[in-house]
C-alpha cells in the first residue's frame, strides 16, 4: 500500500478577504481550527513581505489554535529569519518573493543563490526548523537543495497546472522524475501550486510525494460550498489516487 498523502491548506486567501476591508473577518485562525477538525494534515501561511494576506500577529494566534504543524512559506530576507526564528515554526519553506507579482511566479533559484540561501537554511535548521526549498522540478535546483542540505523540497506544479495535452504529460513526467530522484538522495519531495480538484489526481499518484500544499483553490471553492466539504473533497481526490 502506498504512503498516505499529507495535505497541507494554505490559508493565506481566508486573510486576502479579510484585509480587503481591513476588519477581523474572516478569520484565517478559523480556518486553520476547521482544516484541524476536518483531519487536514498541516497548516501553511506565508508572511509576505508586504503583508497583504496574512499579518504578523496571525502567525502566534494560528499556532496556538492547533496541533497542526505550522509550515511557514517566507522569502530568503533577514526579516523573514528572524520572524521564523521568534516563532519557530515546524516547518519555514523558503520561496521567491517579488512585491509586484500576485502570487508566487516559478521556483526559486537555488542554484544560483546558494551562497545567500546557505546561511538561512542553517540558521533555520540550527533552531530545529525543517527547512523547505520551493523550486521548479530541475535537476539542477534539486542538486542545489542537496548541496544547501535542505531535507525537503515542493516541486512548483504551476507550468503542469496551466499546460494542457501533451505539454502536460511533459510536465507530469518531469516532475515525477525529480520526485524519484528526490527521494533516491534522502530528500522529501512535497508539490503544490495551481492544483485543482481537475488536475490533483496525477501528481497525488506520483508515489514518492509524501505531501501536497493546497491554498487559493480550497479557499475559492470553500465560497461555494465550505471550508470543510472543499477540503473534504480533495482529501477524498487524493487518497483515491493513491
Amino acid at each position: 500500500m502506498s504512503q498516505r498523502l499529507r495535505l497541507g491548506v494554505n490559508i493565506d486567501h481566508v486573510a486576502t478577504i479579510r484585509n480587503a476591508r481591513g476588519g477581523d473577518h474572516p478569520d484565517p485562525v478559523r480556518a486553520a481550527e476547521i482544516v484541524a477538525q476536518v483531519g487536514g494534515d498541516g497548516i501553511t501561511a506565508h508572511l509576505r513581505e508586504d503583508r497583504r494576506h496574512i499579518r504578523d500577529e496571525d502567525l502566534a494566534r494560528i499556532q496556538a489554535a492547533t496541533q497542526l504543524p505550522l509550515n511557514l512559506e517566507m522569502a530568503a530576507t533577514e526579516e523573514m529569519l528572524e520572524i521564523a526564528l521568534r516563532h519557530k515554526p515546524y516547518a519555514a519553506c523558503i520561496v521567491p518573493e517579488k512585491r509586484e507579482e500576485r502570487t508566487t511566479e516559478g521556483g526559486l533559484d537555488a542554484a544560483g543563490q546558494h551562497n545567500r540561501l546557505q546561511p538561512i537554511v542553517t540558521a533555520l535548521s540550527d533552531a530545529g526548523i525543517r527547512v523547505s526549498l520551493f523550486i521548479e522540478a530541475d535537476p539542477r535546483q534539486l542538486e542545489a537543495a542537496m548541496r544547501l542540505s535542505a531535507p525537503v523540497v515542493e516541486f512548483h506544479t504551476g507550468e503542469y497546472a496551466h499546460a494542457e495535452g501533451e505539454a502536460k504529460a511533459v510536465q507530469l513526467r518531469r516532475i515525477a522524475d525529480m520526485a524519484a530522484l528526490a527521494a533516491k538522495n534522502g530528500i522529501e519531495p512535497h508539490a503544490g501550486h495551481g492544483l485543482t480538484y481537475e488536475n490533483v489526481q496525477p501528481i497525488a499518484a506520483i508515489p514518492q510525494l509524501a505531501e501536497l500544499n493546497i491554498g487559493h483553490y480550497l479557499i475559492g471553492e470553500a465560497v461555494f460550498i465550505g471550508l470543510e466539504a472543499s477540503i473534504r473533497r480533495m482529501r477524498d481526490l487524493m487518497d483515491e489516487a493513491r
